[in-house]
């Protein structure tokens, strides 16, 4: 199994969970409201499937006609860039249920077959910086991920947590640097050690292991932290360092402006 495969495994299996959660619904079940301002469930998979299909055209920009599908959505974003996705997310949430779920279901489907049919050694074009095919499916788990915890906390449901997080935890490590700068703050010079403890038990750990700036505790606080889904004060997480502890602050995983976070329970 490829490494790609291996994240497209993992993107399935969170996404199968978040089916299972909304399968049988009604339609007060799709009109309620999420944790993020404005979205139901809805609002929310409508999100997820139009990430899905704007992927799925990103991969097909390599012969003419993809190219000019994908610029049309890129000129799109252009004209609205505050709100061309939230847009996408409303209109679709607003299908008829059946049509929503069929449509999700097969952008499911599309998306890793478009990935591992992309070239090796090619970056496919985004709105931010070029990805990999292994990069898109990690930001996809990760979204899914995060939204699927909007869902969850709209319908009471409490989801299995499992190791699969480690590529959010990734992420969300990786993206240290652009958290300050998209915050207007210089990022700092030395490296973090991050060490978090992962469902399973088994501890993850990034950068040198005589950091003086440290992170520690719960993976699965770190995920919801950097995604947004949590307030700093909510987690167990210890900041050793003052940067490492404005870090937990500002830590923002997906791309966009500096998002405001949630209050404190």
């Amino acid at each position: 199994m490829t490494v790609l495969d291996g994240v497209i495994a993992d993107l399935t299996a969170e996404g199968d969970q978040l089916r299972a959660a909304v399968a049988d619904l009604g339609g007060d079940g799709w009109t309620t409201l999420t944790p993020a301002e404005g979205w139901t469930v809805a609002t929310t998979i409508g999100h997820l499937l139009w990430t899905d299909e704007v992927a799925v055209l990103a991969a097909g920009a390599l012969t003419e006609e993809g190219k000019q599908a994908w610029d049309a959505v890129v000129l799109k974003a252009i004209e609205d860039p505050t709100g061309f996705v939230d847009k996408g997310a409303l209109e679709l949430g607003d299908l008829p249920t059946p049509d929503l779920l069929t449509r999700w279901d097969a952008g499911r489907v599309a998306l890793p077959e478009a990935l591992r049919a992309y070239p090796e050694g090619f970056k496919m074009p985004w709105f931010g910086p070029p990805m990999s095919p292994t990069s898109m499916a990690t930001a996809r788990f990760m979204e899914t991920w995060a939204h699927a915890l909007d869902v969850y906390d709209a319908l009471g449901v409490m989801p299995d947590v499992t190791d699969r997080i480690r590529h959010v935890a990734h992420i969300g490590v990786r993206t240290r640097n652009f958290s300050f700068a998209n915050n207007e703050l210089a990022a700092p010079a030395e490296e973090f050690r991050v060490e978090l403890t992962a469902p399973s038990g088994e501890v993850w750990t990034w950068g040198p292991e005589d950091a003086t700036q440290r992170v520690s505790g719960s993976a699965y606080d770190f995920c919801q932290l950097v995604t947004q889904r949590i307030h700093r004060d909510d987690t167990d997480l210890v900041a050793v360092g003052a940067d490492a502890e404005k870090w937990l602050t500002i830590a923002q995983a997906f791309a966009g402006p500096a998002g405001g976070g949630r209050d404190p329970k």
